[in-house]
């Protein structure tokens, strides 16, 4: 079977924070688990839409809905981790995008996972996919398009 390859573009990432990998997050194999890193993840995406601005559900009832993520492990992380979350955007469409991740351990410089989540705007209300707002991808100026 063909393994994921995940590859970004330095130039995308535009966002950095720290999380800590608590000893919740460990699983029976005593590394961190893939669910508790989806919710790093998660979080770091969180961290980086709220820093720009951005609401992931608007008054009007529109907001941001991940559509996929794929995730690739290369090293382990244990408890008490401290991991850097380099956050980015790329291939935006009329819809949507990806955000990327680079997640390292800044104690040894290890490479500790890669992953991207798809989204598009979604109307919560009307249960539609709807265009991306001009002042979302405004914010984002090197951005490619797809």
């Amino acid at each position: 079977m063909a393994r994921l390859k995940l590859d970004f573009p330095e130039n995308q990432f535009y966002y950095s924070t720290t999380l800590t990998v608590r000893v919740t997050d460990i699983n029976g194999a005593n590394h961190l688990g893939n669910d508790s890193m989806i919710s790093m993840i998660s979080e770091a995406r969180a961290r980086f839409l709220f820093d720009f601005g951005i609401e992931e559900t608007q008054g009007d009832g529109v907001g941001i809905i991940v559509t996929d993520l794929a995730t690739t492990y290369r090293t382990e992380a244990h408890a008490r981790d401290q991991l850097l979350f380099e956050v980015g955007v790329m291939d935006f469409n009329k819809y949507g995008g990806d955000i990327t991740f680079r997640i390292t351990r800044p104690r040894d410089q290890a490479l500790v996972a890669m992953a991207k989540s798809g989204f598009v705007f979604f109307d919560y209300i009307n249960k539609r996919v709807v265009p991306m707002p001009e002042a979302f991808y405004r914010k984002f100026e090197r951005v490619n398009w797809g």
